[in-house]
Formats: structure tokens, sequence, C-alpha cells
């Protein structure tokens, strides 16, 4: 037992002397290629063998023939283990080149393409990760896209907007500083209106400003909604009497919300000035609200027409304003992006559909908690 003690001190001294030896250069080539780490843990396992067989011999006066044969079997063991090693080296780094080459189209807004050649466990997950990213990065880019041709489309509206209402103002004004108007009491009124006009746009962007940059701040509190929807069509009732057209508001239930009601109001006044203004003298323009599986529903049905089927999903988007765009008074396409960013921000969701003869847009809000 003693003896059997002393052979594995001595084989573990001489072992831990070839380990330390091998962390030590696994540390000094750590940056080199993988090939060389397996290569060097190759020559580690064998040379620690070796390493402890000569201790034990050194102590135990082990035979020059017994000591000559282990050496040699040591020696085509480290020749096997060497080459082997060297073989998975450069598997593993073929199969890591391949996954890098195919990562490289990530920043020429490609796909990702997997290897087909079987690769490790761990590199398979990698790719499977890199897929997912790829993925991920294309709805990204796909979005990048998509809001940089509406930012361009809302500028280049905006700009057609302001320039219209300033060229008459300066024209007016000119008029009026020159004292040859005719009617300068309707000069002012028109001067008057077109301010209110740029008013209320710059107001708009000032609104989508701070719902696109998450800053929108909300006051929720429990109002009834049969009370928030009879404040928004009062609101709207002169404008209806000036476009003749009709409000109607029976269908709307007493339901509790627990909604900002200034932002509310601003949602279901939009909708319904749109409304108006989108519907011929004689039409009907119809807000209903109701309970719904997933909460509560107010919509607003209005005489349109209907909205061509291509443009629906782009009703929501910012600058959007169908047929009517660049006509006053059709506004600068924010009313309907500014509904979506609200209604959202209430954890709800904005959608339109087309009826017989015009369309519908249903805002649908959580039920206010018991």
């Amino acid at each position: 037992m003693h003896a059997t003690l002393l052979i594995a001190l001595y084989a573990f001294a001489g072992a831990a002397a070839t380990g330390l030896v091998g962390a030590v250069v696994l540390r000094l080539i750590r940056r080199r290629s993988l090939t060389a780490s397996l290569a060097v843990v190759a020559a580690v396992a064998v040379l620690a063998m070796l390493a402890g067989t000569l201790a034990v011999a050194w102590a135990m006066f082990l035979s020059p023939h017994d000591l000559s044969v282990v050496t040699t079997v040591v020696a085509m063991a480290a020749v096997v283990s060497l080459a082997t090693a060297l073989l998975l080296g450069r598997w593993v780094v073929a199969r890591s080149r391949e996954l890098a080459a195919a990562a490289r189209s990530f920043g020429d807004d490609g796909g990702y393409a997997a290897p087909t050649t079987p690769a490790t466990a761990e590199l398979d997950a990698l790719s499977r990760e890199l897929a997912a990213t790829s993925a991920r990065l294309a709805e990204s880019r796909q979005r990048e896209r998509a809001l940089e041709t509406s930012r361009r489309e809302l500028v280049a509206w905006i700009s057609h907007d302001l320039r219209t209402p300033l060229a008459g103002l300066r024209a007016m004004s000119e008029a009026l500083e020159d004292g040859v108007a005719a009617d300068p009491d309707r000069y002012l009124r028109q001067i008057r209106a077109e301010v209110e006009r740029l008013n209320d746009m710059v107001g708009d962007l000032f609104e989508l400003s701070r719902i696109h940059a998450g800053t929108l701040a909300l006051a929720p509190a429990r109002i009834s909604l049969y009370d928030l929807v009879g404040d928004a069509l009062a609101g709207a009732d002169p404008l209806a009497r000036e476009q003749g057209v009709r409000l109607v508001g029976h269908s709307v239930a007493a339901v509790p919300v627990e909604v900002d009601g200034k932002e509310m109001s601003r949602v279901l006044g939009n909708l319904l000035v749109n409304a108006i203004r989108r519907t011929p003298a004689d039409g009907t323009v119809a807000v209903a609200a109701e309970r719904s599986a997933d909460g509560v529903v107010v919509s607003v049905t209005d005489g349109c027409g209907g909205i061509p089927e291509e443009d629906l999903p782009r009703v929501f988007d910012t600058g959007w304003r169908g047929t009517h765009a660049r006509t006053p008074p059709a506004g600068a396409g924010l009313g309907l992006a500014i509904v979506r960013g609200i209604v959202e921000a209430h954890r709800g969701r904005a959608t339109v559909h087309n009826i017989p003869g015009g369309c519908r847009f249903e805002v649908t809000l959580p039920l206010a908690e018991a």
C-alpha cells in the first residue's frame, strides 16, 4: 500500500508539472488558431503520462529495458494523439470559417444562409442564433425603410401644405399693407383662418413627435364612455352642420373606461372630423360603443364610399391622405397616425375596414378594472 501511494505521488508530480507548463503555453497562444490549442492539449495529455512514468522510473529504479518500452509506447501514443488533434482542429476551424463567411452577409443587407456541412453542436446552435438574428435584422431593415419612406413623404407633404397658406398670407398681408384690399375685414378673417390651420398643423406635429419619442404622458382616469362620446359629438356638431352631414350616436353604451380623457377626446375628434370631411352632403356619420370579448369597441362609420383595398394597410401611416391629398382641408395626414399612437399608448388598437358605401374605424380599449 505504501509503495502504491508513492507511485501515485510521483506520477502526479510529474503529470502536474507537465500540466502547468501546458497551461502556460495555452495562455501564450490563446489568440492563435484552435488547431494549435488542440495540439497542445493532446501533447499535454501524452507528455503528462510520460513525465509521470519517468518520475516513477527514477524513484523506483525501473530497468532501462522497461523504461525504453514504456517510452516507445508513449511516443506512439503521442504521434496518434497529435495527428488526431490536428485533424479535429482543422475540421473545427473549417466549419468556423464557413460560419464566419455566412455571417458576413449581414453587413451587405443580405440574408443569412447557414452552412450545409455538418458542424459541432455548439457551432450548430450558433448558426441557429445567427439565422434568428438575421430574420430580426431583416424585419428591422424593412421597418426602417418604411419609416424613412413615410418620413420623406411627410416632409414633402408638410412642405406643400405650409407653402400654400404662407403664400396666401403673404399676398393678403401685402394687399392690406398697400391699401389695395377691397374688403379688409374679409382678408383679416381669412388670415385668422389660415393661422388657425397652421397652428393645428404644428400642434399635430408636436403631438406626433411625442408619440414617436415615447414621451406621451397619460393621466388615466375612470370615465364613462357615454360621456366621452357625447362630448366628442358635441364638439364635431358645428362642422357636421356646415358640411350638411348628419351625426348619429344612439348606440353608445354607458361603459366605464380608464383612459386619459383629453387624449381620448382627441382620438374621437380626429375620427369624427375625418369622417365628416370624407362624407358627402346629406350623408351620415354614426358613432357606436359596445362591450366585446376584447374590451370596449368604439366605432365611427362614414359614407366616404370605401377605401381601396391596397390602401387599407396604410391608413394609419404618418402622412397618408388617400385620394384627397393636397386639397384643403385634407390636412397633413397626421390625424389617423395620432389616433393609432394614442390608442396604442392606452394598450388598445385601432383598425379600419370597408362596409357598403363607406368604411368603419374601430378603436378597441381595455375595460376599466372593477
